[in-house]
């Protein structure tokens, strides 16, 4: 497992997909690892570069020196973002890791895209089963003594911990399997982790969000096992209240845990909110269009920069004006200084942008690399718009790159047919532009401080 070491502390990282995708941070949650997240990985590295991480005091990684705070959590995971990624990233948040990921979105909205968060902690207040059984070992674990006497006597009560931890856990019906709730109970009982959980404990009541989520202007799908008992339901009650943009799901026969309890449900739920297929497609690359592969570009354009806030007939309409095209690593899709009309959805692969600069001291110019576009993002919007030159070449990244292209044609005709429609397009690419001005500015001040 990699390590990444931020401001001199060590992070270990379960890595999976091709680095050249856009990340996904995978946060999991109280007396954890980055196991709790471990389901959802064959299914996000189809698309992202998952970083799965073992927050400090957990999993492999060593306590912090100083105490444990959600805030602490929140600017440490965003400086490794920075390290880790050159734009916004996803998150995906469990438990308490549902509340750092809140935090991190709330302090540094330019770094987070969207969010996935399951069973997240809102006001910090657990059931009360929790703060009856399962605190008042924590508490006592916080203190050397008392904490060699809890791991002394723990092995010889497992079965009643187990009985206890259980119900608090997982739904009547769960369909766990008995490998992963052993490994799940594994990192709940990981020795020498006392300390930080206690103080977790108490900086999850310390980071009560309440009040606060009107402020959360990210994309959030928010899913919680309708037997949660560990974070209890009320705090859903919240979301509904507090945040109401929020896409917000209750599963069924699932409890704290419905990444494992109720994988099918939640798979579904997250494929649809980040554009994923559930089977991994390539789509052809002729011009046609037919009903299947229309369906599969609308999945896809959930999760990108234009599909944003669109319902599913917005995005079948959308994905029907757009044509497909596959150009192979490092061929020049669009030239500098060439009039343009054609907006580019990156759909697999990546987009290189090349800037024309004139050397100085002589009258030649040269082609510098910018940036790199990743799936879900688009490029030529300003020319798509008002038709002027280009100011970049755009290339095909290493491993070759799958776009939709739609024409100015297409979009006028889009808003002139469906002003709703057209409304929320043009709004989404003027929000993806603002973010990636927002992000390089923050950035450039961020240096100037440094």
């Amino acid at each position: 497992m990699p390590v990444y070491t931020i401001k001199g502390q060590p992070i270990h990282i379960n890595e999976q997909g091709s680095t050249t995708n856009q990340v996904a941070l995978l946060i999991h949650g109280w007396s954890s690892s980055s196991y709790a997240l471990s389901s959802l990985l064959p299914l996000l590295c189809r698309r992202f570069a998952c970083k799965a991480v073992d927050l400090p005091g957990y999993g492999e990684s060593p306590p912090p020196r100083g105490r444990a705070t959600i805030a602490g959590y929140a600017d440490l995971l965003a400086d490794l973002i920075c390290e880790i990624s050159d734009g916004p990233v996803v998150l995906i948040g469990h438990s308490m890791g549902g509340m750092i990921s809140l935090t991190l979105a709330l302090r540094y909205p330019m770094l987070v895209e969207r969010m996935v968060l399951l069973c997240p902690t809102i006001s910090g207040h657990l059931s009360t089963f929790i703060n009856l059984f399962i605190s008042p070992i924590t508490i006592l674990e916080r203190f050397g003594l008392a904490g060699r006497l809890v791991a002394a006597i723990e092995p010889h009560f497992l079965s009643v911990t187990d009985n206890l931890m259980r119900p608090a856990s997982f739904a009547e019906r769960t369909a766990i399997t008995e490998a992963d709730y052993m490994r799940l109970r594994a990192d709940a009982r990981r020795p020498g982790q006392g300390r930080v959980r206690a103080e977790c404990y108490h900086a999850m009541r310390a980071g009560d969000l309440r009040g606060r989520l009107a402020a959360v202007e990210t994309p959030s799908l928010v899913i919680w096992g309708a037997e949660d008992n560990t974070v209890p339901l009320r705090d859903a009650g919240v979301v509904a209240d507090e945040w109401p943009r929020a896409d917000l799901r209750i599963i069924p026969k699932a409890g704290h845990w419905p990444q494992f309890e109720a994988p099918g449900a939640t798979h579904r739920h997250i494929a649809a909110f980040l554009g994923l297929p559930l089977i991994t497609t390539q789509l052809n690359t002729d011009s046609g269009q037919d009903v299947s592969r229309v369906d599969e570009v609308a999945q896809f354009l959930a999760h990108s920069d234009v599909g944003n806030g669109m319902n599913r007939a917005q995005r079948t309409r959308l994905a029907a004006q757009c044509q497909i095209q596959t150009y192979a690593p490092g061929v020049c899709i669009a030239q500098a200084d060439t009039p343009g009309n054609l907006l580019f959805i990156i759909q697999e692969g990546s987009v290189e942008v090349w800037n024309v600069v004139t050397e100085k001291r002589s009258s030649s110019t040269a082609l510098h690399p910018m940036t790199t576009l990743l799936p879900g993002q688009i490029t030529g919007e300003l020319a798509l718009l008002d038709g002027g030159r280009r100011s970049a070449d755009l290339r095909a990244g290493p491993e070759g790159a799958t776009l939709l292209i739609l024409s100015r044609e297409r979009l006028v005709a889009l808003c002139e047919d469906d002003p709703p429609l057209g409304n929320r397009l043009l709004w989404n690419i003027a929000t993806a532009l603002a973010l990636r001005l927002r992000l390089t500015q923050w950035r450039q001040q961020r240096q100037v401080v440094q």
